[in-house]
């Protein structure tokens, strides 16, 4: 009796000093089951798609953004010749996991931001009725967030950078208006928030809104993954986050609707991480990077890179872990 009085005693102050402390907000289990996304579970026959033997997606292929239109996928995906230059293919899918893909890329290099890089990395919204895809400009020694327009996801029109730093990437655009102003979370090493009246022009506030943790799985780097999504709890965003060891695995965050830089909740554990051998060994070993997320019929989508050389798919019955 006394160890467990003492036990109750221990587990209130740890409780009442994290509190004090001002940290995020302590997860009890009943609220990770109000709002954790998943369980995910992978495709038994993963990667869904794997690099061709020549031209534009000779390396690789990875890090992909899916959209349903009509009951048809069409997934946005980078590609990497054998010189390491990034291209954006497209190819479509009637069951979300048998692709059929374009022979030639809807984006390609062509400014010289853009050039010995590429284009890499897309996100795609539809807002109305445009295409707002998101996608990192590298040039071969600086990355720089940049965004496209189309109204068939094949012919689009480049807007330039968008975040002016010397160094951004993965833009994440909440999908509807927020307080009346459109938002996009981005970032690769604390996440940031950017708002806009048109979504062309981005107005950044200079504080980030999610940092890397230490001791946890994302205690180097963070980064946007998939399209946010908006839920009557708040703003769901899916995230990728590393370790010390350049270990990839997806986390999720929610961010208040009142308050897009304010977190409401986020998840101690991963809920995807690299266990498949496609996963282990590639370009980059150690990787599950999401950054595509649809629903249909029912089952949730959720699309990834594995080790920067494939793509992989795990689904989920509901958005909220039952």
């Amino acid at each position: 009796m006394q160890r467990s009085c003492l036990s109750m005693i221990t587990l209130g102050l740890l409780i009442a000093i994290t509190l004090g402390l001002g940290a995020e907000p302590v997860q009890s289990p009943a609220a990770i089951l109000d709002w954790a996304p998943g369980p995910f579970v992978k495709y038994e026959d993963n990667p869904i798609m794997e690099p061709q033997e020549d031209g534009f997606e000779a390396m690789a292929v990875f890090n992909p953004t899916v959209i349903v239109e009509d009951g048809i996928f069409y997934m946005l995906y980078r590609a990497e010749d054998r010189k390491g230059v990034s291209r954006i293919g497209l190819a479509e899918s009637e069951d979300g996991i048998n692709f059929v893909r374009r022979s030639e890329p809807v984006l390609s290099p062509t400014e010289k931001y853009e050039f010995w890089g590429g284009c890499e990395d897309p996100r795609v919204v539809k807002i109305e009725d445009t295409y707002y895809l998101t996608y990192t400009a590298y040039n071969g020694w600086r990355a720089k967030l940049a965004l496209a327009t189309s109204t068939d996801l094949v012919h689009w029109e480049k807007h330039g950078v968008i975040i002016p730093w010397p160094w951004s990437k993965a833009g994440a655009i909440v999908p509807q208006r927020i307080n009346g102003r459109y938002v996009m979370y981005f970032g690769d090493s604390s996440i940031w928030i950017a708002y806009s009246d048109d979504l062309i022009n981005w107005d950044v506030v200079n504080e980030p809104v999610m940092r890397t943790r230490p001791d946890h799985f994302d205690s180097r780097g963070i980064e946007p993954g998939p399209i946010p999504i908006v839920t009557e709890q708040g703003i769901l965003l899916i995230y990728n986050g590393w370790n010390d060891n350049i270990t990839y695995k997806v986390g999720a965050v929610l961010f208040s609707k009142d308050d897009p830089t304010r977190i409401l909740k986020r998840l101690d554990q991963p809920i995807l991480e690299p266990t498949e051998v496609s996963e282990l060994q590639g370009q980059v070993p150690n990787v599950v990077f999401a950054s595509g997320l649809v629903q249909h019929e029912g089952v949730w989508y959720l699309y990834y890179g594995g080790a920067d050389n494939c793509i992989g798919l795990a689904t989920a019955d509901s958005l909220w872990y039952k």
